[in-house]
């Protein structure tokens, strides 16, 4: 069998509301040399009934109940180890692609072999996909950029520039010479292989948004965002130690600041469409 050029990989657990709106937007895409893998990390919601309906379609391998435990990391590299496409694209099972998706990231991708990572920027939507934010991420970067000053962007700004795995597309190759997806730091289990493979290879940024992030109930809480800027602050550490020619000390402190003042923003913003998703409904 011929291998497909994309292999997007969708890790599903508890997702029964959501998951069919996220794999009907991938099987909607106008690229069609691609082939769609979903992993359910033994759901207790109906999760796998929903994904049942999907196997008609030739595209789509549904792998059999990922065991209980290990948290995303285990699901996420499970379903990742599958991939045989050139190119790789995890999509969490409560995200939108917009259809143009994988064919504006494998042009760019093909249009530059230094490249890894093609990443776009994504809007932010309500549970009822109702647009909240407009062409969020990559802050000013764009086209080509070295993969030293993508991680030196990422680090300054103290938050995920490239965004939700969505958002990206990877070259499969690159993603299983640095050891696929890592929970070290759990809340930026992307960020972290995105700084890996940027150690071997390019960025190219895309203006447009291509892809849709739900924001969720769980996104919320003062712990959470205690927990992200630590965890932050511990990663902008360990990549200044590992890549010292990459990243300086000034860097990581003000990487570090950003990061605590990011999550509080965040937090507010979603207290405040907390309410207003409740005005809504």
């Amino acid at each position: 069998m011929t291998a497909p050029t994309v292999s997007v990989v969708v890790p599903t657990f508890q997702n029964r509301s959501t998951v069919a709106r996220t794999l009907t937007s991938v099987l909607a895409q106008t690229f069609e040399d691609f082939e769609l893998l979903v992993a359910d990390h033994s759901s207790k919601d109906g999760t796998r009934e929903e994904l049942e309906a999907f196997t008609a379609d030739p595209r789509v391998r549904l792998l059999s109940s990922t065991p209980a435990g290990g948290g995303a990391e285990r699901n996420w590299n499970r379903v990742t180890d599958q991939a045989r496409g050139r190119y790789l694209k995890l999509v969490c099972a409560d995200d939108l692609l917009y259809p143009t998706c994988l064919a504006r990231q494998v042009e760019a991708l093909e249009a530059h072999p230094t490249a890894g990572i093609a990443s776009a920027r994504r809007d932010l939507v309500d549970p009822a996909d109702r647009l909240l934010l407009r062409a969020r991420g990559l802050g000013r970067m764009s086209g080509l950029v070295p993969g030293v000053e993508a991680v030196k962007a990422t680090v300054r700004a103290g938050t995920n520039l490239l965004g939700e795995p969505m958002c990206n597309l990877l070259r499969t190759d690159l993603v299983r010479k640095v050891g696929g997806w890592s929970a070290e730091q759990p809340y930026l289990i992307d960020e972290d292989l995105y700084v890996k493979v940027l150690r071997h290879a390019d960025l190219v940024a895309l203006p447009e948004p291509l892809a849709a992030f739900r924001v969720s109930d769980t996104q919320w809480s003062v712990e959470l965002a205690s927990a992200q800027a630590r965890q932050a602050a511990a990663f902008h550490a360990r990549v200044r130690s590992e890549w010292p020619e990459a990243v300086t000390p000034w860097d990581v402190r003000l990487g570090s600041a950003h990061a605590l003042r990011t999550a509080w923003m965040r937090r507010a913003a979603y207290v405040v469409w907390r309410r207003r998703m409740k005005a809504d409904t």
